[in-house]
């Protein structure tokens, strides 16, 4: 198996994760494991194209070095705030998770469906 595929698998597996944690009310750790699917996602598609691996966890930053569209652009803005206040504490979490997860799982699911077409 090729590097980008391994990075991709580890994308599907984390939104099982998320998933697994929203359904249990983890909402934190359902919305750090869609960031991470996206994430990994992302970098698998850059891994096929320039064989580079890039190390951020900003999902604008890697969709545009993906060459994804202004819509998956989009998208990683509104996911990529997940990793950091999932993770540290003196940044604030958006009160309305509980209301906006749905929306991020719709968004991290789009956005591996991009990078699936393009691989």
């Amino acid at each position: 198996m090729n590097e980008y595929s391994e990075w991709f698998n580890k994308a599907l597996k984390d939104l099982d994760t998320a998933k697994y944690n929203i359904n249990g009310k983890r909402l934190d750790a359902g919305a750090f494991f869609l960031q991470q699917s996206a994430e990994k996602a992302l970098k698998a598609t850059i891994l096929k194209k320039s064989k580079e691996l890039i190390k951020t966890h900003d999902l604008v930053a890697l969709a545009k070095k993906a060459n994804a569209s202004q819509d998956i652009i989009d998208k990683c803005k509104k996911l990529s705030p997940a990793y950091g206040y999932t993770r540290y504490p003196d940044i604030p979490k958006p009160e309305e998770l509980d209301d906006k997860i749905n929306e991020l799982l719709s968004i991290a699911e789009d956005i591996i469906k991009w990078v699936k077409k393009n691989l």
